[in-house]
């Protein structure tokens, strides 16, 4: 279940980063999360080279290797968890944690930054006991919502699949945390972008007071796994 949602909030990235780091490594770490072990260490080792390249410590491309490196260290632990290996998982957990934090520090208005942490936060928090997950879904809203600030200017004319998933990123994170207001205020958001977003029913669902169904990758998607 987390890589099924993890993929599918990591497809809005691709139309809200900007072009520049992200795209020498994003497909590897799409089609790693899909299952292609080859093509995740591929990532992996660009993100880990970067990171432990001395000459790109000054360099933007070091948060947005941080967070993607960070995403994969998350990715790793969930399948550490599952064959019962705790020790090791928790500390993929950690480290992947720190990454991610770092590369916020470093780079706090990033999209190419926020949008890869908080996609892996948004999924890794269903899965974790509410005591861990409740933190990080709360980064991950911040995240999703700086992203909203930082392109409300334009966010009308970007394509549908990217404005859905932010706002449904933001309207399910606020349900889960028991702010039904905020909630409201964007899945209000959502409905007003009609059948076209992929959200709509969901969107009806939560504004009538019904409960909504999670579709994992059952996203208006625009990759595919190579």
């Amino acid at each position: 279940m987390f890589r099924k949602q993890l993929i599918a909030v990591l497809f809005t990235v691709t139309a809200l980063s900007a072009a520049r780091f992200d795209d020498k490594v994003r497909n590897d770490f799409f089609s790693g999360f899909f299952g292609n072990q080859a093509a995740l260490e591929r990532g992996m080792k660009v993100t880990a080279e970067v990171i432990g390249d001395a000459i790109t410590q000054n360099s933007p491309d070091l948060a947005e290797a941080l967070a993607w490196h960070g995403s994969g260290l998350m990715f790793l632990s969930g399948q550490k968890f599952r064959t019962g290996d705790i020790a090791n998982g928790t500390e993929l957990w950690i480290k992947g944690n720190e990454e991610m934090d770092r590369a916020g520090t470093l780079a706090p208005d990033n999209v190419g930054v926020l949008i890869p942490r908080a996609s892996v936060w948004f999924a890794a928090s269903r899965e974790a006991p509410p005591e861990q997950g409740r933190p990080l879904l709360i980064k991950a809203i911040a995240d999703y919502e700086r992203v909203f600030e930082i392109q409300k200017a334009y966010f009308d004319k970007l394509g549908m699949h990217p404005r859905s998933e932010l706002l449904f990123g933001i309207a399910d994170g606020y349900a889960r945390t028991g702010k039904p207001e905020k909630a409201k205020d964007y899945f209000n958001l959502l409905a007003d972008l009609g059948p076209a977003s992929g959200h709509l029913e969901q969107a009806n669902a939560y504004l009538s007071g019904t409960s909504y169904k999670i579709r994992g990758a059952a996203c208006v998607g625009c990759h595919t796994s190579k």
